[in-house]
């Protein structure tokens, strides 16, 4: 069965990225073509992953489709195929510059499921890439490509993700080593891994700061960006000290506050998007 937590939430991010550019929602038409065009190109390149992944989910993850023989390998890349279509085609139906994205997204997407995917560093970094580039998709797709808000905003979730993808590896080295994989903490170490992952959420809380210092937000948003800010900074040296503690059930604790690194983000984000759909 398909999963559709993630494609939903590259629809839901595309949606966001539109109200930020706008201060309102959208055109029906421009809300509904950007949301599933980003929906289905993102299920295209989940597909296409399990069809990569064929191999280690038979030892990793047996119940997926291909695997546990719901479908074939030939049905799941078509279907892939047929996904990737639909998207391009309501991408170009918005204009050609969203058709342009959605390519980026595409080829970045291939690119890691086919290559990067046990990369390490430049895997984490393709994926983090992707999830910025929903933001910027729902600039694009309202015809404000270069919106600073939108920029800032896609770069802080980019960088969010690139940190929690630097974290979660940390926490799986075990299960990495199984499948040759190249994370920075099998390179360099679970502790090096942390604490690149925290200046990397520390370098966000300062990134925060620079709507309000050019001036680009009223000071009222100062709340839901202090909301952001003081979860993803208390989360980070908790997080912190879980490694600096060689107890092995930090583990889970490690894996907690990086979940709180990411809620707290989002509480943000939705309270900011609110204050700017108010303030329309």
């Amino acid at each position: 069965m398909l999963r559709f937590e993630l494609p939903f939430s590259a629809g839901v991010c595309v949606v966001m990225g539109q109200i930020l550019a706008l201060g309102r929602f959208a055109s029906f038409s421009e809300t509904t073509f950007g949301f599933f065009s980003v929906f289905l190109i993102s299920a295209s390149i989940l597909v296409l992953n399990d069809y990569f992944d064929v191999e280690t989910d038979k030892l990793n993850a047996p119940h997926r489709p291909i695997p546990s023989n719901a479908v074939t390998p030939s049905e799941a890349l078509l279907l892939s195929i047929i996904l990737m279509l639909c998207g391009i085609i309501l991408s170009y139906l918005i204009s050609v510059i969203v058709l342009l994205v959605s390519f980026i997204l595409l080829i970045v997407g291939f690119l890691y499921n086919r290559t990067y995917k046990k990369s390490g560093l430049p895997g984490n970094l393709m994926v983090s890439f992707s999830v910025g580039m929903t933001f910027i998709y729902g600039g694009v797709s309202v015809g404000l490509p270069f919106n600073n808000i939108v920029w800032i905003f896609g770069l802080i979730a980019a960088l969010i993700d690139l940190g929690e993808e630097i974290a979660a590896d940390a926490m799986d080295v075990q299960g990495d080593l199984l499948i040759n994989s190249n994370s920075l903490a099998i390179k360099y170490g679970k502790q090096v891994a942390i604490q690149t992952s925290c200046y990397i959420f520390f370098f966000v809380v300062l990134l925060t700061s620079i709507p309000f210092i050019l001036r680009w937000l009223h000071v009222i948003y100062l709340v839901p960006i202090a909301i952001m800010d003081a979860s993803i900074a208390y989360s980070s040296l908790r997080l912190l000290e879980s490694n600096d503690n060689k107890d092995p059930g930090n583990k889970d604790l490690g894996r907690k506050y990086i979940r709180w690194i990411y809620l707290g983000a989002t509480l943000g984000l939705l309270v900011f998007i609110s204050m700017r759909l108010l303030e329309s």
